[in-house]
């Protein structure tokens, strides 16, 4: 009964409440870390004219992240 209960309230069972709540959550994050990293490679190649083999190379953006914070 206690089933029946928590489904008469949303329709939904309760663990698929849980899982879109989750989702919720997560889908924020993960599309502005794409949205990130699709930007920085977008940039680096087609702006920058650099070849996608060097975009994915962590000395790359270890070299630019000295540039944008060297010390002055």
């Amino acid at each position: 009964m206690n089933d029946q209960q928590n489904q008469s309230k949303s329709g939904k069972p309760k663990w698929l409440r849980v899982v879109l709540r989750i989702s919720r959550f997560l889908l924020v994050p993960v599309l502005g870390v794409l949205a990130l990293l699709t930007g920085l490679l977008a940039g680096f190649v087609y702006i920058g004219g650099q070849p996608m083999s060097e975009a994915l190379q962590w000395n790359t953006w270890r070299h630019v992240f000295d540039l944008v914070f060297k010390a002055t």
